[in-house]
This record gives structure tokens, sequence and C-alpha cells, in this order.
């Protein structure tokens, strides 16, 4: 008896995990959160898992591409593929196309079979890791906040930075110089707060701040060597909306753009770049270092309800040999949009900025929206296909400019999440997708918004260890 109940057990097993027969053929695609519906992909990406959000009692999932098909019975709506399997199927399918194929069970007899969808595998690989800042969505409070820092080849992930060494302090703006994760810089604030740079895993903690600043840096990017760091001085000012479908407001009462020097711990500075007019905010270095991007706008006034009325511009100006030029150059500016957060692919030929209604906070603005620009043309690309109804802001290129992470409020108008798209050597787009969890219902349990992604082409060579033993000593101060 003992042996025959074995044996059933292992009948009804396989029974479990074999292909659904007689499936009711259904001419509609299976609900899935994340939405990895024709999306296309690296070949260097983790396993694709998602929710099958279809009300029913398992999945029965396959995964194929010629003579490659991998398969995932699930008792639940959970649908994880195997990593090993999963990589074998996309190396076999690179510039293809892999096959999804959906089995729902809707009762304890019946499965459906929903219409298969495509995923396809691009040759371009992206940057291996992201890094990034785990934050509440919210305009009062912050806690335990962390920088992390993910391979998005697997599901590995580690602290740069977080709330247990900086006695819960703020921290953020972190950024790489080329990609490079051993070239990087992020910020603490508050107490024994600084910016801690890392070359080559060795940290300092800067103070890159004089006495003619209005504050520390805020918003900074690197030149291509790492020699010198661009940023601005923001004095922030929060304010509360009355419209209840509008949560926050941030704007600068001033503003100015300062380069660092690290290797002499000198600040440069050009009135063009400190006018007492206007405020210049979001600067970065164009791909070869030579010119500065930023975004200006006339200085706020006394009045904070003139914030509807600030329309920051994208403006460029010289920078050579350590020397800021001598006159700036207006490339976008209009009176019905704000120009925000400009990023330079590495490659030089695509700059990418947030377009908003107004002002210089757009992680809060429902209307925000992607644009790019052609630097060889000066043509703007809406970018229809990637844009959503939420926010979307906050982007990095791959070093191989052929991927874009960013930040997207799209799936609930709250959590900002990292969603991915690839640029073609024409300049089209793809399909934007989230960045895959080992848990399929990850999202659905985090209630942290991931800020600000960056990616790189490697992990960084320090630990929150040799972090904490940094924040203890003095900073290396600037002129």
């Amino acid at each position: 008896m003992k042996n025959l109940a074995i044996i059933i057990i292992f009948l009804t097993l396989v029974s479990c995990y074999s292909k659904p027969e007689n499936a009711r053929l259904i001419d509609s695609l299976p609900n899935i959160y994340p939405d990895y519906i024709d999306v296309s992909i690296p070949p260097n990406i983790a396993p694709l898992n998602f929710l099958v959000r279809d009300s029913c009692k398992s999945v029965f999932v396959t995964a194929s591409y010629n003579d490659t098909e991998i398969s995932i019975a699930s008792h639940n709506n959970h649908v994880c593929f195997d990593i090993n399997n999963w990589k074998k199927l996309i190396n076999n399918a690179i510039n293809n196309d892999i096959e999804i194929n959906v089995y729902t069970k809707i009762n304890n007899r019946e499965f459906i079979k929903h219409k298969s969808f495509k995923i396809h595998v691009l040759r371009d690989s992206i940057d291996p890791y992201l890094t990034y800042r785990l934050i509440e969505p919210d305009y009062e409070v912050f806690s335990r906040l962390k920088i992390e820092q993910r391979c998005i080849e697997n599901f590995d992930k580690k602290d740069i930075c977080n709330y247990n060494i900086t006695n819960n302090s703020c921290m953020n703006c972190h950024t790489f110089a080329a990609n490079n994760p051993k070239k990087s810089l992020f910020y603490v604030r508050g107490e024994n707060g600084g910016a801690i740079l890392n070359r080559n895993g060795k940290l300092r903690k800067l103070n890159i701040k004089n006495q003619n600043m209005s504050s520390g840096a805020v918003y900074g990017h690197f030149s291509l060597d790492g020699r010198y760091f661009v940023f601005s001085t923001n004095v922030i000012i929060p304010g509360l909306h009355a419209d209840p479908n509008k949560r926050m407001e941030v704007f600068d009462t001033k503003s100015d753009i300062y380069v660092a020097d690290l290797e002499t711990n000198k600040i440069i500075t050009s009135p063009l770049l400190c006018d007492s007019l206007k405020s210049e905010t979001f600067p970065c270095f164009s791909a070869n270092g030579k010119k500065i991007f930023y975004c200006s706008a006339p200085a706020l006034q006394n009045d904070v309800n003139d914030i509807k009325n600030i329309h920051y511009a994208l403006v460029s100006i010289d920078f050579q040999d350590g020397k800021i030029g001598i006159k700036t150059d207006t490339i976008i500016k209009s009176n019905n949009i704000s120009v925000c957060l400009p990023t330079v692919s590495p490659d030089g030929k695509y700059l990418i900025y947030t377009e908003a209604d107004y002002g210089t906070f757009p992680i809060w603005h429902k209307e925000t929206e992607l644009r790019m620009i052609n630097l060889q043309t000066m043509a703007t690309d809406s970018l229809n296909g990637v844009n959503s109804q939420n926010s979307d802001t906050y982007h990095t290129f791959s070093s191989n400019s052929k991927w874009v992470v960013f930040a997207s409020k799209r799936d609930d108008g709250l959590y900002g999440k990292p969603y991915f798209f690839h640029i073609d050597n024409n300049g089209k787009t793809t399909k934007p997708f989230a960045l895959p969890q080992k848990y399929p219902d990850f999202y659905d349990n985090c209630l942290k918004s991931f800020n600000i992604p960056e990616l790189s082409k490697g992990a960084v060579p320090f630990s929150t260890k040799d972090v904490e033993v940094l924040l203890k000593r003095e900073s290396v101060e600037f002129e």
C-alpha cells in the first residue's frame, strides 16, 4: 500500500507538469505583469519572470525558439524561469524571437490556451549592473534609504550605502564616469557627510564647496576621463499642492553651475553659469567632454505662485582644457514647456531630456515625458512608443549607447520603476520593459521607488564598510 501511494503521488506530479492536452484556444493575450509582451531584450538579461493576472488555479508556460524549449508549471499565477535554461534559450535566439505560450487552468478540469506572444532577443548587450536609490515616494519623511547595485544578468544585489552607516541621513546623486564602476561618486548628506569619490576602489570624502557657493553640489556629471565633475548648487524649497491630483512641487530659489577639478581640488567658475538673474541646473558633459549642456530659467521671484511660469531652456557652453567658454548657445526654449535632466549618449549621437509643463521637478509631474535630440541633425524625436501616461524621467545610457534605462511611474502613477528600451542605428526605439525580478510579485510588494537608475560596466570595487570607515574621516576641501 505504501509503494502504491508513492506511485500515485508520482503520477499525479507528472500529470501536473505535462503540457495541457486539448486546451481550449482563445483569441486573446494573457494578462501578465510586468508587461513583457512583444518587448525587445538584450542577450544578457535575467529571466523575465511574470505574474498571470487572469483568474486561474494554475499556469503552464512554454518558451521556445527552434528546437529549444523550456516549460514552467506553476500551482499559482507565478511564472519563474530557471536561469540556466533561460540563458541557453536567449543565447540560441539572438537576433530572433522567442515564442511564449501561456495556458491557464480556470477550473479543476479545463485549461485555456491564450494567444501566443513574442520576446525579441537583440544582439546588443546591456551594461550588466544597475545602481539606484530606494526611497519612499513621499513628500513628508524618508527612512531607511539605501543606494543599491543589482546585477541585471541575474538577481544578485548589494548595498553601496545604506541608512545603517549614515545615521538615517539622506544619500543621493550617484553617478559614474563613462559607465566605469572604478570612477564614481555619490553624496551622503548630514553630519559627517560629503561626496564619496571612488577611483579604482580608493575612496575619498570631498567637500566640493567654497565660500562663494550657496550650497554644496546637488546634480552632477563626470567628464569622459573622470577628471572634471560639473555640478549645480541648488537652494531647494518644497511646496505642497492644494490640488489633490498633484502631490508636491520643488523649486530652486537659487542655483548655479560650477566645475570641480578632482586632481587639483579646485573649483572652476564662470559668470555665465552663476548669473544672479537666472537659475542654472542639471549640467552634463558632452561625450567628448568639450561642451557642457545644462538647463536655465529666469530666477524665481519672491512669489512662489510664479512657479507655473518657470520654463527651463536647454543651453550649452564650451569647456576645453579646464576652461569654461565665453558664450552660451540656447538649443531649446519655449514658454510652454520646461526642459530638465539632459543626458548625452556615450557615442555623442543623441541627447535625451525630459519635458514637463513647467518647473524643475519632473518626477512628480504626471505629464513628464522623454524627448531625444539627434545631435548630428538636431531633429527631435517625441519617443511616443516609449512614454506613458505617467512620469517618465531620470534616464541614462548604456556604454554602447544602444540601451536606455529610466524611472517610470507608468504602472500606478506613484512608484518609479526601472524600464529599459533599445535604440538602433537609425534611432528607432523599442517598447520599454521593466527590470526583471526573481519573484514575480516583487513590484506588488515593494514600497520603494527606484530613483536615478544608472548603468555601469561592472560592480563598484568597495563595500558599505569602506564607506562607513570613510565617513568618520575629515573631508578634502576645495578652493
